[in-house]
């Protein structure tokens, strides 16, 4: 068998001349426009690409160091990265920003048309989104192994325009053109569970009869300061784990043989769907497991990958959560450690005592998530066991402390009892 060798990757050129012949070759082999033909919609995606090639090198070499050196890896979970457009910061930490304006200008390409025509992604809306966006920017300018995971939503908030003086609200398809930046991953797809019922033998749960949604990652790479690391933002995508119902199709039901595909699909149709309806809210629910369990999956593969063994794990893994929306990731992780991975209850509960940490960004009650247990219960039935055991030895301990302060117990307990019970993804204890 032949030993392989490292293979001498091309460095890209940076002056204005090599880059305006890269606009060129990229506008011809990857649009596939000519200079006759192209939109200024192709001129920006040919930039794109060119823009693009010159963080591959530094990208492949980070992700290099990181297995190399097996480092412990900080993996950060949230629903929003509001990265804003990416081609400024790109052509800024790549050190090419007057260099490709004067190879615009060579090519009678007007490069301030062209950089106002990059939509924003549609990832985030505010403050919790920036935060993670600018996290993600820190990382790759320290050098530090990591990755951010979240949701490739279809479409962000809303776009809107004005008439007669009104807001009018409109749908933000901001992937319309495609997304030249992301790299579609299809060898990193996991299978995320949803609905079915537990089958209790032995003392172990089975989860079983449960509706299947395929999550599919992308890609982004995200550069720091002049280049000095990479790091990854993984995006989930959701697809139906079957088809469309050719049976239905060819009985002229069109629209009953897609509705499971678009179902399942709708977990990462929109940011943040309205939750003033049951369905709604379950929608939510759904959207923010769906993204804790393909990013926990990845996590555990990669680290097994690497490792033989879990024993390492809480050592070369760090898993922050961006407020409430991945709390949710508590529960799976120990569904994984202990039903896929057969560890006993007080390692599976170590490791993640160990893993985990968490930023809360806001004390607003309408901010702080709960979940009603009739929903979670239905649409998560091995998590909901998960939850009232983690919450039966908590408050067993906090009894053991303080046996005579019922009150207290009632306040920190994972299930809010008055009203409709409800778990508490948080809770913002005056103790």
């Amino acid at each position: 068998m032949q030993t392989q060798t490292a293979f001498d990757y091309d460095k890209p050129q940076n002056s204005a001349d090599a880059i305006r012949r890269a606009i060129v070759n990229r506008l011809v082999y990857a649009v596939g426009k000519d200079l006759q033909s192209a939109t200024q919609r192709d001129w920006l995606h040919a930039i794109f690409y060119v823009v693009r090639d010159r963080f591959m090198n530094p990208w492949r070499e980070s992700l290099a160091k990181a297995r190399d050196q097996d480092a412990k890896r900080v993996y950060y979970l949230s629903v929003e990265f509001l990265t804003g457009r990416a081609l400024t910061n790109a052509m800024l930490a790549a050190g090419i920003y007057e260099p490709l304006r004067q190879a615009c200008a060579d090519l009678g390409a007007d490069f301030d048309a062209l950089v106002d025509l990059e939509p924003d992604a549609g990832l985030g809306n505010g403050g919790l989104g920036r935060l993670a966006a600018c996290f993600l920017d820190s990382m790759a300018t320290l050098g530090l192994p990591g990755m951010g995971y979240g949701i490739r939503y279809e479409y962000g908030m809303f776009a809107q325009r004005i008439e007669a003086g009104q807001q009018v609200e409109e749908p933000d398809y901001w992937l319309v053109s495609g997304y030249p930046w992301e790299f579609m991953r299809p060898e990193s797809s996991y299978t995320v569970h949803f609905n079915g019922r537990l089958v209790v033998q032995n003392g172990s749960a089975r989860w079983t009869d449960t509706e299947d949604i395929i999550a599919t990652a992308f890609d982004t790479g995200v550069p720091g300061y002049q280049m000095t690391g990479v790091v990854t933002l993984r995006l989930w995508s959701a697809r139906a784990s079957g088809g469309v119902n050719l049976e239905a199709f060819n009985q002229g039901d069109y629209i009953g043989a897609v509705e499971a595909k678009n179902l399942s699909e709708n977990v990462t149709r929109v940011l943040y769907p309205d939750d003033r309806t049951e369905h709604g809210r379950e929608l939510r629910l759904r959207q923010e497991y769906f993204f804790v369990s393909a990013s926990l999956q990845d996590i555990l593969w990669r680290h097994v990958s690497q490792h033989s063994n879990l024993e390492l794990l809480a050592d070369k893994v760090a898993i922050h959560l961006n407020d409430t929306h991945p709390a949710l990731a508590v529960p799976e992780l120990m569904r994984l450690l202990l039903d896929e991975h057969q560890l006993g209850w007080d390692a599976a509960w170590s490791l993640c005592t160990r893993i985990f940490s968490y930023t809360n960004h806001t004390l607003m009650d309408e901010a702080l998530e709960t979940w009603p247990v009739d929903l979670l219960g239905r649409v998560l039935p091995r998590h909901m066991g998960l939850i009232y055991e983690l919450n039966a030895r908590f408050l067993a301990e906090v009894h053991a402390r303080f046996p005579q302060d019922h009150a207290l117990q009632r306040r920190i307990s994972l299930i809010e009892e008055r009203g409709v019970r409800r778990v508490r993804n948080r809770h913002r204890c005056k103790c």
